[in-house]
This record gives structure tokens, sequence and C-alpha cells, in this order.
């Protein structure tokens, strides 16, 4: 469908885009059009490019094809040709990242959203100078790393004057979601709308044939033009059954059929060509039909409309007609046309071997080796989804079972980076079907438990990965290792019992691991984090992670010193830990990383540090599809909610949260979300309903027990049981926990156990000095521990009429409490001031409660002193985008400067 003809049926629409051109800030800024082919999608991108460019936008726009969607990051170097010369302006992290993704040059794997990072700033510096318009058309054959690139950036242009139009073929997954985009499908035309299009392009058509043709072209505009074309030529009195697709394919091999023999095999050359170079079609042609071709031979398809010619590029009119060429060429033929390319590629390697492959028709090792050869080079580039692609193409052509293994293997392993449990699967179930070597079953083994952190499959649990991880650690340490820690993320995430985490635990120290190996760390505090919580904390204090350290042993060490309660030391590995993750692009794990940062903040009463740190987790994780870590920020979300007194949106999120960790068991999803519903009670008031769900968090037969996460609720849980008169059923918990506090020396438990003691206390006699002790620990790193102990105390004083003592407690208590972030229980000591004879002004509002998660955490990192493009940097905006929100910011807080801020943020701490 040409754009210079009125598009009929599509006003809604266009009525859309216009608004979306016209106001390119809005909320959503991207759009994917979704429909059957020739149902109009092209067109409808056509017809906003020509509005675009009428209303002053820069239009770059690319479309995928299905030759090319193994070729990484060849739909974003089409995209952002025009914008070469802003490439040079770039930061040199983001320069030297985009030009390794496009082969520019030799450096180690720019991560997806590294070079989405580049791309967003790009396109925001073009931005600046005039609104930006990104066209995408045939989005299910562009290149993974392509789609990857446009997520990000549509879910992060809301205050960017750009906008982003894509247009995708049903019945294709979609790799863009609702979080980046609004979909639209698209409709086929109503009978008038029909007969309306059909009037402008076959206006001599007989009623007979216009009826017949409302009938078979069922609302489609692309049938109604081509098949208006056929119509009446074919005899055959089934084609009216094929399925609409079909007959639209037929009917361009029709014309293909009537075409001169060199010009057939031109189009069968360009139609298996990833690139659309005249040039290479016309060298290769002759390599195919053994007689010279050239632009006479071109002339008949161009005049059969299908094909047409820009400068020294050959399109097809639809991508249909290419697809109906592959798909009917017969094997032979299409083997010799992918040799033919084969031959003059000499100067790409790559797209060679790629060929090569195409053209076998059994077995070749040598193929296969270059296929292999060319899977590195992709991940090396970023194109993890090419190099899944070539590994398994690589593995149909291995002569060696083993190296077929190997190769299947390592697609796998691939294809877990890019969070695709599917092709996983399919890979490994290939590789079931030939010989295996122990450490290769083993490999098969592991890899299935890769997702969603092995809770979906049984062969993942801590003891058979254990048992898997002892089998191999004399034949291979390196797997054994990497086994034995999925065994014990497994102990976190579920419950293998006692014995299980014994195991688990003598399995690693069998290993004889430096004790200073966070690989050996984390592994006994996931596995055992009271047994080996005083080891963990001490050692780790003492390790260095190695010079040039990824940040993966600080992650690990994040998570390590937090599970042994150890949350001061988590934050400073969190901290440590996230600088090179955000340099490199590496999303997931600074999900977790910022997770761990998260969790520690929440402990340790930093409220506005938790806020940031848990949306940002959230956000990280569900755009790495980490479903699992997404529900525990979830449910660490409505626990910060419960704190702040939004008890709707507690236990909203703390649903969603149980909703994804129910079904599998996950125990920290579980045990955070009802820890956020017991909180929501708590500050309520609602005290029987508190204390049931803090119980389940202490049962071990309920799904929401964790043994390390219930470490931090005890004070909760006896709070409850005093004020709703169940003492005697907390008793024998609290001497549990007595004897487990024995054991690890976790501050926090040690903290909570010290008021514990008080509001358990027989009489009056022993309980003031266990007040008294309580409060004379050094507290500091506890805030809202030492808050509650000043409000039960104060409260305790004011029941037994000592009302002037009880002030100075409750007035503590009111404002720590206040700085905190904790309004229920501030409310709570005003409360109770009042009842003791003393009034109290109202809680003046802060930055948590005029800011959003996210602009709080710009602000914080603006309080710090970082520019605008450290920000962006940080947090994965361009820098025009941090800049708009602190435009925003200020009036809300009142603020005026950066110095300002800095007052602002210290007031939060």
């Amino acid at each position: 469908m040409g754009v210079n003809v009125k598009l009929v049926g599509r006003d809604d629409q266009l009525d859309l885009l216009r608004r979306m051109l016209a106001e390119p800030r809005g909320h959503r800024s991207a759009v994917l059009f979704q429909g059957a082919p020739g149902i109009g999608k092209t067109a409808l991108l056509g017809e906003t490019a020509a509005l675009a460019g009428r209303l002053g936008h820069q239009v770059l726009s690319t479309g995928g094809a299905e030759a090319e969607s193994d070729i990484p990051y060849a739909g974003l170097q089409l995209l952002l040709r025009p914008l070469d010369a802003g490439a040079a302006e770039l930061a040199a992290p983001h320069r030297q990242a985009l030009d390794t993704a496009f082969g520019r040059a030799e450096a180690g794997v720019p991560d997806v959203f590294l070079v989405g990072l580049a791309v967003l700033n790009l396109l925001a510096d073009a931005a600046a100078v005039a609104p930006v318009l990104v066209l995408a058309d045939d989005v299910q054959w562009l290149d993974d790393a392509t789609v990857g690139v446009l997520a990000f950036v549509a879910r992060r242009i809301g205050t960017e004057p750009v906008v982003v139009v894509g247009a995708a073929r049903d019945g294709y997954r979609s790799r863009l979601n609702a979080d980046e985009l609004t979909t639209v499908d698209l409709a086929p035309l109503t009978d008038g709308e029909a007969t309306e299009l059909l009037a402008g392009r076959a206006p001599e058509l007989r009623p007979a044939a216009h009826r017949r043709l409302l009938a078979e072209a069922a609302g489609n505009p692309l049938a109604l033009t081509e098949l208006s074309r056929t119509l009446g030529a074919s005899a055959d009195p089934h084609l009216a059954r094929l399925p609409l697709t079909e007959r639209l394919e037929r009917a361009f091999t029709d014309r293909l059929e009537t075409l001169p023999d060199t010009t057939r095999g031109l189009l069968r050359i360009a139609a298996l060509d990833d690139r659309p170079s005249l040039p290479e079609i016309y060298r290769a042609t002759r390599e195919f039909t053994g007689v010279p071709a050239g632009p006479a031979d071109l002339e008949p398809a161009v005049r059969a409309r299908l094909v047409q010619v820009v400068g020294t590029e050959l399109r097809f009119g639809h991508p249909l007609m290419r697809s109906a060429i592959h798909q009917t060429m017969p094997t032979g033929l299409r083997h010799a046309a992918h040799a033919a390319l084969a031959t003059v590629l000499d100067a790409d390697p790559d797209r060679q071997t790629r060929h090569r492959a195409a053209a076998a028709d059994r077995p070749e090792e040598t193929v296969a080796a270059a296929l292999e050869e060319a899977a590195h080079r992709a991940a090396r580039r970023g194109g993890i989804a090419a190099a899944v692609t070539a590994l398994e193409q690589a593995a149909a052509l291995s002569e060696d079972p083993d190296h077929r293994a190997e190769r299947l293997l390592r697609a796998a392993d691939f294809a877990v980076e890019l969070g695709r449990p599917e092709t996983v699967t399919r890979l490994l179930d290939q590789a079931l079907t030939g010989p295996l070597s122990r450490r290769q079953h083993a490999t098969v083994v592991w890899l299935r438990g890769s997702f969603d952190e092995g809770l979906r499959s049984h062969s993942s649990g801590a003891v058979p990965l254990t048992a898997l991880a002892e089998e191999m650690a004399a034949e291979d340490q390196a797997l054994a290792l990497r086994i034995l820690w999925s065994a014990a993320q497994s102990c976190f995430w579920s419950e293998p019992g006692a014995e299980g985490r014994r195991r688990v635990l003598r399995a690693v120290e069998r290993m004889e691991l430096d004790e200073l190996d966070p690989w050996r760390l984390a592994i006994c505090a996931y596995a055992a984090p009271v047994d080996r919580g005083a080891f963990v904390l001490d050692r780790a204090r003492h390790v260095t992670p190695r010079e040039g350290d990824d940040g993966r042993a600080y992650r690990m060490l994040s998570t390590a010193a937090l599970l042994a309660g150890g949350f001061d030391l988590a934050r400073a590995f969190s901290a440590a830990g996230g600088a090179p993750l955000r340099a490199q692009g590496r999303l997931g794990l600074l999900a977790r990383t910022v997770g761990a940062d998260a969790w520690s903040a929440l402990v340790t009463g930093d409220l506005g540090a938790a806020i940031a740190a848990t949306e940002e987790s959230r956000r990280l994780a569900r755009e790495t599809s980490q479903t699992m870590m997404y529900a525990l920020m979830t449910a660490t979300a409505a626990k910060l909610a419960a704190l702040r007194g939004e008890v709707d949106a507690a236990l909203a999120l703390a649903e969603e949260a149980e909703g994804i960790g129910l079904p599998v068991g996950a125990r920290p999803v579980l045990a955070t979300a009802s820890a956020a519903r017991g909180l929501a009670a708590l500050g309520a008031g609602r005290f029987d309903e508190a204390f049931g769900h803090f119980r389940r968090l202490h049962d071990p037969a309920d799904p929401a027990f964790q043994v390390a996460l219930r470490l931090t609720t005890v004070a909760d849980l006896v709070e409850a049981a005093t004020r709703c008169g169940r003492v005697a059923a907390v008793l024998p918990l609290v001497a549990e926990l007595e004897a487990v506090a024995e054991v690890t020396p976790a501050p926090v438990l040690h903290a909570d156990l010290r008021l514990v003691r008080a509001l358990l206390a027989v009489d009056d006699a022993a309980a003031e000095p266990l007040f008294a002790a309580a409060l004379a620990a050094d507290l500091s790193a506890w805030p809202l521990i030492r808050a509650r102990t000043h409000l039960v105390y104060g409260e305790w004083l004011r029941r037994r009429r000592r009302s002037v003592e009880s002030r100075d407690h409750l007035r503590a208590a009111r404002d720590m409490f206040d700085a905190l972030g904790a309004i229920p229980w501030g409310e709570q000591a005003r409360r109770e001031l009042r009842a003791a004879g003393e009034t109290s002004r109202r809680r003046a509002p802060d930055a948590r409660d005029r800011l959003t998660a996210h602009e709080l955490q710009i602000v914080r990192l603006a309080a710090e002193g970082l520019t605008n493009r450290e920000i962006g940097q940080r947090l994965y905006l361009s820098h025009r985008t941090v800049s708009s929100h602190l435009h925003r910011i200020f009036p809300k807080l009142g603020v005026v400067s950066r110095a300002e801020l800095r007052s602002v943020v210290s007031a939060l701490r």
C-alpha cells in the first residue's frame, strides 16, 4: 500500500499518532501496531513518517527482515545511521559500546543495556534539536539485540520528545510488552471501508467480481489490492479454500513464474540475501544461474510490482513476496542459492558462514566449527541471541557427538542469559538425544533449574543439586561450585530441611576453598545463616575482592552478609559492587545487588534509601525477566508501604507478590509479604490480625517460614502478642530464638531480644532494668528498634501513672519515628503523649511524602554532588531526563539549588 493514497479505515489509529506526535513527552510515547500480513501496518508507518515530517520531527526508521534476524544489532545500525555524527560526541564508554556492538571495535562484551543507554542519550541529544520519531517495521523479524534496545528506550522516553512506533505481525511471540508500549491490534476493514478502498484501486471491477473479492479478501487491504489483479485468473477450485496469507503468497509466486529465467534467479537470490545490495545480488545471481545479471534482468520484476530499486538497493514490495519466494523454492535450488551467496562473501566471513551452513545438506564439521567461531564473535558484540542460533546450527552440522553436545549446552547457557526457558528446554532436550559425558549430563541438570530460582524444577532442589556437585567435584571443581551455589540458593528460596542444609555445608567445606573465598562465604550464608553466621561475618569483613572484579564477588558478599544479619556490611558490599555492574550494564546482577541494599536499608531504618533502592531493584528485576526477584522486591515495597502507613498500597503490593510466589512456594517472597501484612495491621491497631501474620514466619510448616528472614521479626511478633493477650503462645518461640542468639551474632536479633525481654518481664521490678538495658545498648545502627523501645517504655511508664517520666521517652519516640518516616508509630507516640498530658505538633511532610520513589533516588544522587550525566549513567536514564525530573522536583521540595537538596536528604538520615 502506498503512503500517497488516503488510508481507509484507520482514523482512530491516525488520531492516536497525531496526539503522540503533537505531545511527544506523554506518559505513553511508544506504540506497537499488530495485525495480519497485509492489514496495513507498513502503510500506517508510512503515513506516520509523513505526518511527523510535516510537524518538523526527525524520522529514524528501521525494519526487520527474516534473513537478518540473527545478525546482532543489524536493525539498530540501520536506525542510527543518520545520527553517526552525534555518536562521536557520546561519552567514551557509550561510544565504545556502540562501536563494539556494530563490529567497528574489539572490546569486552557490551551488555545490551549499556548499548541501550548509549542509544537513549544519542536520541535525547538529537531530540534537543528537533523531536524524534523512531519507526520500526516488521518487529517480529528484528534481531533480538535491537529489540532489547528498543524496549529499553521505550521504557525511558516518557520525558523526552521522542516517539517510538512499531509494527509486528500476529502469530509471533512479542518481545515487547505492556511495560514498554501501548499495543494496538489492527482489525480488518469493514465491507464499507473495503468498498471505498476498491473504488480508488480497482474501479473497473464488475459487481460480481467486486462481491467475490470482498468475500475472499476478508477486509485485508493488501488482499484487496493484489487479488484484484489475479481475480479470475486461476481456475483452481481449491484456491479460495486456502488461508488468506497462502492465497496472497500464491498470487505473488504466480507472477514470479511469468518472469524470465534470469529474473527469477535474481529474485530467488534476493529473497535469501540478508543485504539489499544490488551489486552483491548481481554477482551471486551469476554464480547461481551461470549467466551475467544486471539492471535489464531486474526490469520485468519491477514492472510486475514485485520489487523496487532505491539507489543501489533492491526492496520487495511486501515482506510476503520475499517469504513466498523463499518457501516455494525447491530444496535443491535453495541450497544452490545459498552456496552462490557464500561464494561472493569472502569479505564478510560471518555472513559467508551462515550461507555455507544453509547450503549444507549433511553434517560438515568445518562449517560447524566456523559457525561456532561466528557464535563467539556475535557474543563478544553482545549478540547473545545470534550466538544461540549459530551454536544450534553448528550442533546440527557436527560430525562428532561430543562436539554436538558441547555446542548445544553452550547454546543453552547463552539462552539462560537471555531469559528464555522454552529455548533452554528445547536445546537440552536435543542434547539428551545423543550420548553425554558425566560432566555434560550434570550441566543439563544444572541448566534446567536456572529459571525461577529452580523452584519449578524437582531436579533443582538443594539435595539433588548437592549430590550432583559432590559427584562432579573431582572432575570439574568450577562446575561443581556453580552447581553447589545453585543448591545454596535453593536453601534460600525453598526449605530443604536441616539435613539438606548440612549437606550443602559439608560439600562446600570439603572443597577446601580459601576461607575468604566469596563463593564459600555466600554458600555458607545461604545454607546455614545461623550456624555459620559468625564465620561469614568475621571472614567477610576481611575480604578484599580481586582487583578488576566485575562486581559479582561483591554481589555474593552483600547477600551473604545480609543473610548472616550483618546489614551494615551488606550495604557496604552492595555499594562497592554496584559501581562496576552499572558501568558494564549488567542490570540482572545489579537488580540483586541493589535488592540486598534495599532490604538492609529497610531493616536498619534508612527508609529513604530503602524506598529508592527497592524501586530500582524491582524495576531492574522486571526488565531482566527475574520473576522471583521482582516478587521479592514487590513484597519489600509492601513492607515499606506498611511502615509508612500506606495500608492500601501495602496490601495491594503484598497480594501481587504472593500471587507470584505462592504457586511455587517462594519462601522469602511469602515471608516478606506476610511481614508487610503484619506491619500494616500492627500500625493500624489490629493486633490479633498482626499476630497471625507474624506467627506464620516462625512456623516451619508454613510456606512463609524462612530461616534467616524470621530473625528480623521477633519484636514485631512479641509486641503483637502482648497487645492481644497471646503472650503464652510466643514464649516457646522466644526461648528458641534465645538459643539461636547464642550461636549467631546477628545484631538485629540481639537488639530485638533486648526489647522482647522487657516486654515479657514477669513483673515491674524485672521489666524496668530490662528496658534500661535495652536503651543503654548501642542501637545507633538500629533506629527503628530504638524508637520502638522508647515508645513501649513510655507507654509502660504512663500506664503506671509515671506520666512525667514517660514524656521524655514518648517525645523521643515521636521525633525518631517522624524522622524515620514510620508515620503510624509516630502518631501512636502522639496519642500516648496526649494521654500523658502533652500536646504535639503535627509531623511536617518531608521528601518521602512529596516525591515518588524514582524521584527520591534522583534527589539522593544529586545531593551527593553527581551531575545530571553521572546520575543518568547510574540510573540508566538520559541526562536530559534527569534534568526534567529535577526541574519538577525542586518546586515540590521548595528548593532552588542542589546545595539545598543536601539539607533535604540529610534530614532523612
